[in-house]
Order: structure tokens, then C-alpha cells, then sequence
């Protein structure tokens, strides 16, 4: 597996955990700050499809801008083009860490299902 891009945020637990894996795992990655240069709309859409189309699994919906712009109510009837077109705009609405490989995409840190796509 080469290419990984692993989008993160320095002050991000959950980012801290996942390059700590991948090291720990001696797995290359290009590491790239969400926040100064979020996912591309190519890459989003990609996730998306990947993600079977489900919108929500690509939001930081802990995230402090997602409660104060009220996404919870407008992600309901929000389409798949205004959902990447704000993601694109916004990395701190991105859930991260935002995993790209050849093959997967990764959302969030689940260990389990990081072996599943780095140990097979």
C-alpha cells in the first residue's frame, strides 16, 4: 500500500493516537493540516462514495462549528454537492483524523478497523 494522506489537526487527540499508530506500525503517510488545507472536493466526493453516501459520517459533528452553524438540523436536507462544497471550504468540519489511500478511506481513529485496512 503506498499514498496514504492523512489529513489531522496538531491539537486533535484523536489525530495524536492515529500518526501514533501509523508510526508504531512503521505505515509511510503524507500528513497534511485539515484546518489550512482541507480534503479537495475530488477527495470528498471520493470519501463519500466510499462511505456508501452518507453525508453525515464526514462531518466533525462534535465539532464546535457544526453546533454553532446547526448542520444537525440542515444536514437532513442538505445534497451531497453543498455538503462537499462546505467541507471543502471548512477543515474543522471535516471529522478527522480524514484518511486517503489508493483503495479505502478512513474517518475517525477506530484501532479495529485500522488493522482491518493496514494489517490485511
Amino acid at each position: 500500500m503506498n499514498s496514504i494522506k492523512i489529513y489531522e489537526y496538531s491539537k486533535c487527540g484523536t489525530c495524536r493516537k492515529a500518526l501514533k499508530y501509523l508510526d508504531a506500525n512503521k505505515i509511510a503517510y503524507d500528513k497534511i493540516p485539515i484546518v489550512d488545507q482541507p480534503p479537495t472536493k475530488k477527495e470528498l466526493e471520493t470519501a463519500l462514495a466510499r462511505l456508501g453516501g452518507n453525508l453525515r459520517l464526514l462531518f466533525n459533528t462534535s465539532g464546535l462549528q457544526y453546533r454553532e452553524m446547526q448542520l444537525g438540523q440542515k444536514i437532513k436536507t442538505m445534497d451531497a454537492n453543498e455538503g462537499i462544497d462546505l467541507l471543502s471550504k471548512n477543515g474543522k468540519l471535516v471529522k478527522r483524523p480524514f484518511v486517503l489511500t489508493e483503495n479505502e478511506v478512513l474517518v475517525g481513529f477506530k484501532e479495529e478497523t485500522w488493522d482491518a485496512v493496514f494489517k490485511s
